[in-house]
Formats: structure tokens, C-alpha cells, sequence
């Protein structure tokens, strides 16, 4: 039995457990085009059983806004959604769920747009991605120099304005007028739903905030290359969704 096996077997027997999983790169494999992502069939499968479940939590933790989210997902209750790096929270999760930004935030953010439009205008490649809380900057359809130029601009531009918080992952920039991570977002999770444990499955940069605030008994899981504080790690989505489908299996036995 490995160690990641052993972790599971654990996992499925306490009492309560949260499931909290990255998309992109986790449960649907990255594509060119981001509205096309689709979660692997095994994974759906795997979550929809888990959520069933008596005591399983399933929350997915994504960059993207949350009614993209739910759109390239295509999951609804009882699976349960944070977007926009936990600038968002879905219905039953947080008091009111929701993001909502006061006057000053909401003319920072309107300028923030204007200035990153301005910036992407006749830049092959380069998308915006417009949130509650803010825009995200992707160039991962850009030509490599064009990348690095807008990249290069956003950060020594907008990045720098007072007010924005800039996370950066593969190929994107997201920028948002509230300071938002996935770590503080799962550490509400816990402390609203109260499980026994987390398991956290993530592959880009953004999920080391919740790595590194991961407590003893819970487990961590990188996907694919990259340094990482996941003491886990499996090679891509295939293998996410294996592991879910075990961990449902040993949930009903």
C-alpha cells in the first residue's frame, strides 16, 4: 500500500471530511481556450458520488468566477463552489454568499478594466477575463514575447496601484480590488463546515496558500511539476480522478 493509499483509507473513515479541489489542471485538463474545459467524466462521476455522501464536504476552489465555474463544470448542489481565488463564496457557504465591493472599490475596479483594455488592445493572444472582484490578464494564447511584454506591463502598471491585490499562476495575472488566496478561502471552509480533515488537491502556484495551511491529519496533493509543500504529489488529471473514484469506493465500504 503506498503512503497517498494509506492517507486515503484514513480519509474515509472520519467522521466528516472536505474535499476541497483546484479545476483548471486538477479535474478538467488545461486547454487553449478556457471556456472549453470539462471536467474528466471519471472525476464528474467521483464527485457527484462523493457529494452524495453522508459527512463529505465537496467544495471546488477555483480562480475562475464562479458562474464561469459552475458553467465549464457543470456541477450543482450539493457540490458546492469558491471562484474568483475566494473572492467569491456559492450559495450555503458564507453568511449572505456573494462578493460585494463598496463605492471606492467599485470605481478602482472600473478604472483597473479601462487601463488592462488599453493594455491587451492588439496584443495577439492576450485575453481579460472580467470577475466580481476584478480582471484577470491570460496570455497562455499569446506568443511567448508577447506574453512576457503584457505580463511585464501589467506588473509594473496596474499591479502597483494601491488598492489591488495581484496573484500571479500559469500564464495569468489575476488582479482584484479585495485582497482574496485559496488558503484563506479553504480556512473559512473549515472553520464554517467544521470537518475532521481537509483533503486539497491543486497545480498551480495560487494553491500554495493552501498548502502551506494544511494542519496535521489533513492531506495535500500537487498536480503535476513545480516545487510545492504538498507532501503528495500525482502527474495530472487522470490520476485526480482515480484517486477520487478510491476514495468514494472506501467511503461506502
Amino acid at each position: 500500500m503506498t503512503e497517498l493509499q494509506a492517507e486515503l483509507e484514513r480519509l474515509a473513515g472520519l467522521e466528516t471530511l472536505l474535499v476541497a479541489l483546484d479545476f483548471d489542471g486538477v479535474l478538467a485538463p488545461i486547454v487553449l481556450v478556457p471556456s472549453e474545459a470539462r471536467p474528466l467524466p471519471a472525476a464528474a462521476a467521483a464527485i457527484r458520488e462523493l457529494a452524495a455522501l453522508p459527512g463529505i464536504s465537496v467544495v471546488l476552489v477555483s480562480g475562475r468566477g464562479l458562474a464561469d465555474l459552475a458553467a465549464v463544470s457543470g456541477f450543482a448542489t450539493p457540490v458546492r463552489m469558491v471562484g474568483s481565488h475566494g473572492g467569491e463564496f456559492g450559495e450555503g457557504l458564507v453568511e449572505g454568499g456573494g462578493s460585494l465591493l463598496d463605492d471606492d472599490q467599485a470605481a478602482l475596479k472600473d478604472a483597473m478594466t479601462e487601463a488592462l483594455e488599453k493594455l491587451v488592445a492588439g496584443e495577439p493572444g492576450a485575453e481579460l477575463e472580467h470577475k466580481p472582484a476584478g480582471v484577470a490578464v491570460h496570455v497562455r494564447n499569446a506568443p511567448p514575447e508577447v506574453g512576457e511584454r503584457v505580463l511585464a506591463a501589467v506588473r509594473s502598471g496596474v499591479g502597483t496601484w494601491g488598492g489591488v491585490d495581484s496573484t500571479e499562476g500559469k500564464a495569468v495575472i489575476d488582479l482584484a480590488v479585495l485582497k482574496v488566496s485559496k488558503g484563506a478561502a479553504v480556512d473559512l471552509l473549515r472553520e464554517r463546515l467544521r470537518p475532521d480533515a481537509v483533503l486539497f488537491a491543486g497545480d498551480d502556484v495560487t494553491d500554495e496558500t493552501v498548502f502551506t495551511r494544511l494542519r496535521p491529519g489533513d492531506v495535500g496533493i500537487k498536480v503535476g511539476e513545480g516545487d510545492t509543500a504538498a507532501a503528495h504529489r500525482v502527474d495530472g488529471p487522470e490520476d485526480v480522478a482515480a484517486l477520487l473514484t478510491e476514495l468514494a469506493r472506501l467511503r461506502r465500504r
